[in-house]
């Protein structure tokens, strides 16, 4: 009698497996979990129109021949970049669990990325968009928690997902420290200044209260529906105030984590403090913040040198 072949799983059940390995195993954050989502509905969609429903079936030319439309799309190098490398871990762990019996992604190369360097501010613009609206206005609740928001950023390098979700214990005053929850829940400490201490005292004692209206919250900063502050609102919220301040820069609020880091390491701090800091698992990513001050020297030698 023929030994009865097992089922191949539909490629929503291979994705739903493959999701649920990276956040229990790996511990990859959401938003990761969600960019590996993603990438491949998108991929297994294609198939799909190709006809192709078992998983063992991918090969290297349709992996290839899928990244080439991407990029008659207009995918960009870098988004490609993340494809392939969703793809790669994708199969390495199909291939690992025995559900592919090779990896198409082996011979695919990653496509060449320019090395481009973050956008900053200079210390006096981030001076600038940090003093804010004066007069009675400065003291309105909303701000109030603006101001903290944007001074902490600056003070701490956070990323925008971990300025919105920190909890209320996660500051201690006191010593002027935050305990951070990063991505791959890897917890770290970053200081902060005495700026930074002030505003968030203000806050705190004045500015919360009035938001909360008596409710509770273990978020730190909220809206006045005593909600957690989303990152799109904070997004909006750094662009209303560079436009407040004149800035002619469109800035996200990464820019002032990228301005964080770079201010750092002008003024002598050691690379792998920052890196500590920023919470970067390698330094190699550290890396580039030493290379702004050497372009905007180069593009200072460019523009007035008479043989630049």
């Amino acid at each position: 009698m023929k030994a009865s072949v097992p089922p191949v799983p539909s490629f929503s059940a291979c994705q739903d497996f493959f999701l649920h390995y990276l956040a229990a195993e790996r511990r990859l954050s959401e938003n990761t979990i969600k960019s590996y989502n993603y990438d491949l509905t998108f991929f297994f969609d294609d198939l799909a129109r190709q006809k192709i429903r078992d998983v063992n079936a991918v090969k290297t030319a349709h992996i290839r021949n899928y990244l080439t439309r991407c990029r008659d799309r207009g995918l960009s190098s870098r988004s490609s970049a993340r494809t392939v490398t969703t793809l790669r871990t994708f199969f390495r762990f199909m291939l690992a669990e025995k559900f592919v019996d090779e990896d198409p992604t082996v011979v695919v190369d990653l496509p060449k990325l320019g090395r481009t360097l973050p956008k900053i501010l200079t210390v006096a613009e981030v001076t600038k968009l940090l003093v804010g609206p004066g007069g009675a206005r400065a003291m309105a609740p909303l701000s109030v928690r603006n101001s903290a928001m944007l001074h902490l950023l600056y003070a701490t390098g956070l990323r925008v997902s971990e300025l919105v979700g920190l909890p209320v214990p996660a500051v201690n005053l006191a010593a002027g420290y935050l305990r951070v929850l990063g991505k791959g829940s890897k917890e770290r400490l970053v200081p902060f200044g005495e700026h930074a201490k002030v505003k968030l005292e203000i806050y705190l004692a004045q500015a919360r209260p009035r938001l909360l209206k008596g409710q509770v919250s273990d978020f730190l900063f909220v809206t006045r529906q005593a909600a957690p502050m989303t990152r799109l609102r904070f997004w909006q919220i750094t662009q209303e105030s560079i436009v407040a301040t004149g800035i002619a820069k469109k800035i996200s609020p990464h820019v002032l984590r990228h301005s964080f880091a770079t201010h750092l390491l002008e003024h002598g701090a050691d690379l792998r403090s920052v890196q500590l800091m920023l919470g970067h698992a390698d330094i190699a990513t550290t890396q580039i913040y030493t290379h702004v001050d050497r372009g905007r020297l180069k593009a200072t030698h460019q523009k007035f040198h008479p043989r630049g």
